[in-house]
């Protein structure tokens, strides 16, 4: 993979001189010439009128087949897109890199996959899932560029280009990489994300097929953190440990890795359609579909030299590795009527080996070195617009195998309005923890575990309401029940010596039932070319112990103001954030695991972060610059943190761009 961005910057280099700045002009599609005619009773060809090619032909779909198009404007939203993930990250509190670990400022439940996963959630923000690609559709080809830099010595580069061979068969190649040193010592972070997809429709339509390749690894150096909390927290212009690689951090030998390969396959047939009189207006059809995935991932730990902060060791040399391989093979039948609405009835095959290099026995136990097998599962779908209505349903269930398990979805949606929507919904599953909870082997010696006969199914159950209003603003309460939720933390009846702090982080399953609440309102107000862009969430957990720890409040402010300058040539838009959440006990990061334990005896946050930011628009290009935390010296002193030993950024100033590219 470390080829993929040469190949890259050979590409763009040899495509540029071909390529326009801007999307091209309006102009008239012979749609004849794309094999969309009409044809008249008695056979005769008559063209279909003429189509101007406009930005909405750049069509994005995604994994549930919902359709948008290209958006090449500069709103506030795409500011706070603007970052690592490409997506809004106000519930993520991020480490001190780009590329670590993402603490959690808010939290949801809901299950996507019926099965386990492999596990080290903490390093999987940047991993993209089946669920996370998209497909493309587009008349000419197109390229999104987007830019960042990072800490010291690296870039982040996301580059991805999609063209078609014909208006029915489109493709996409893209390649996201990065690079940071970090401010700190031993604190270099990088990943590469490659993927390319095909999205294809025969000439009648009955066939239909979308497919993807994914390669991803993200490595990073892991420094356990402050050693010494003083030489980060004492303020001072002329202190030292300004210069944040001069802190004392607990290791200077350890990385953790994952690397993934997926192979992806969708595809449909209509045994029958028939439309309504002579139009394209599609009336009842029935169709069958397979779905195909395999893909392979492992999560490994290396330190070249064993450390007591971990506990004992069976060997000097740390190298653990679980590995794990899935392939999914999903048979449907689907049923259309606008009458009636769509349902679809399927059966998929769900085949898994998660496993180790070897058995291990110790004084207490037997722990295996493989869990795998074979699961069976049922489901059906259905859909159905009535009016400004729209009804929605999911339903799986596993009924053969060992990881037993359910999932429900389902929501009513009501549009009042081009500016009012009213949505409820529903989710309910049952399914096993993930498998590192399950099964996992260290040369630590504490970090052996097998709880495949002693955890039960998580339970999941909650209902959200959504109010989406142009006058009022955005508003979305949410109430969750959990039951055998599992979690990491450390082990009370087994304490440890000082200087052995995660020696005993061990899974557990709370066996009182947890509820979360959670209501987030977001809304912006407008003054001529002035806007204060609001979102507060507010959080509530009732336990009978402390297993879910998150802030009771947090809010994000953003004043801007948004321009036309130099003769409308530009697009500008700058402005301040303020974020801040109220102090709780915050999770703590174990890089051994990959996982987020729950600690409750160290409170942080309470604290804001301010960021500057000027972003401009030039034709089809998005310029930023920010000032992140620029109030971090504010005070003298410096107890800013995202984890407990885990520092969050000082100021940094940071730039980049967005670009778009048509022919």
């Amino acid at each position: 993979m470390k080829y993929f961005p040469f190949l890259f910057l050979l590409f763009f280099g040899l495509s540029l001189h071909s390529q326009e700045d801007s999307i091209p002009p309006a102009k008239k599609l012979d749609t004849a010439r794309l094999g969309e005619r009409m044809i008249k009773p008695g056979n005769e060809k008559m063209e279909a009128p003429s189509q101007e090619l406009t930005i909405r032909d750049y069509k994005i779909i995604s994994y549930e087949r919902d359709t948008t198009f290209l958006d090449t404007t500069l709103t506030i939203q795409k500011e706070y897109r603007y970052n690592y993930l490409r997506k809004d990250d106000f519930e993520l509190m991020p480490f001190s890199n780009v590329g670590q670990p993402y603490n959690k400022l808010g939290v949801d439940f809901d299950r996507r996959n019926l099965y386990p996963v492999l596990g080290a959630e903490a390093l999987h923000y940047n991993y993209m899932e089946m669920e996370d690609i998209m497909y493309y559709n587009v008349p000419t080809p197109m390229t999104d560029l987007f830019f960042k830099t990072t800490f010291e010595q690296g870039q982040l580069l996301d580059a991805m280009l999609t063209f078609n061979t014909s208006k029915r068969l489109n493709f996409s190649l893209a390649y996201k990489g990065f690079r940071s040193l970090g401010k700190y010592a031993f604190d270099q972070a990088e990943s590469g994300n490659f993927r390319t997809t095909a999205n294809y429709t025969s000439r009648n339509g009955r066939y239909v097929l979308r497919a993807h390749i994914a390669a991803q690894d993200i490595e990073t150096e892991e420094n356990g953190g402050l050693l010494n909390r003083e030489q980060f927290e004492t303020g001072g212009e002329d202190n030292e440990f300004r210069d944040r690689s001069r802190i004392d951090v607990r290791f200077t030998d350890a990385n953790n890795k994952i690397l993934g390969k997926r192979y992806f396959l969708d595809h449909q047939y209509k045994l029958l359609r028939s439309n309504r009189d002579s139009s394209k207006v599609e009336a009842t059809s029935l169709s069958i579909g397979h779905k195909f995935n395999y893909e392979t991932k492992y999560y490994q730990f290396i330190q070249t030299a064993s450390n007591d902060y971990f506990g004992s060791a069976f060997l000097t040399d740390i190298n653990d590795k679980a590995n794990l391989k899935t392939m999914l093979n999903e048979f449907s039948a689907e049923f259309f009527n606008p009458i009636l609405g769509r349902l679809q009835g399927n059966i998929s095959l769900y085949n898994y080996n998660y496993f180790f290099n070897s058995i291990l026995v110790n004084d207490t136990q037997r722990i295996d070195n493989r869990l795998n097998g074979e699961e069976i599962a049922v489901g059906a779908k259905y859909e159905k617009r009535i009016g400004g209505f729209q009804l929605k349903g999911d339903i799986k269930y596993n009924v053969s195998g060992s990881l037993t398990g359910s999932i429900l979805d389902a929501s009513a949606s009501y549009r009042f309005n081009e500016n009012n929507n009213l949505r409820f919904s529903i989710h309910s599953s049952s399914r096993m923890p993930n498998f590192n909870f399950l099964l996992y082997q260290s040369e630590y010696e504490n970090y052996n575990w097998q709880n495949t006969a002693v955890f039960d199914n998580q339970r999941v159950n909650n209902i959200q309401v959504n109010f989406d209003s142009g006058f009022w603003g955005n508003i979305m309460a949410k109430y969750t029940t959990l039951d055998n939720y599992t979690y990491f933390t450390l082990d009370q009846e087994n304490p440890v010596d000082e200087g052995m702090e995660l020696g005993n982080i061990r899974p557990f399953q709370e066996g009182n039932s947890v509820n979360h609440l959670k209501i987030k309102y977001s809304k912006e107000f407008r003054l001529g070319g002035f806007a204060l862009n609001n979102t507060v969430m507010y959080q509530n957990v009732s336990q009978t112990n402390n297993v879910i720890n998150v802030p009771q409040l947090v809010t994000r402010n953003t004043l801007y103001f948004s321009s036309e300058v130099f003769k409308k040539a530009m697009y500008l838009q700058t402005g301040i954030t303020f974020k801040y959440f109220s102090a709780y006990t915050m999770d703590g990061y174990n890089p051994l695991l990959g996982e987020f334990y729950i600690q409750n005896t160290e409170s942080l946050g309470g604290y804001p972060l301010m960021d500057f930011f000027i972003n401009a628009r030039v034709k089809q290009t998005r310029i930023y610059l920010k000032a992140e935390h620029f109030n971090s010296s504010f005070g003298g002193s410096y107890n800013f943190y995202s984890a407990p030993n885990y520092p969050y950024r000082d100021f940094v100033i940071r730039f980049g761009l967005v670009w778009n590219f048509f022919s």
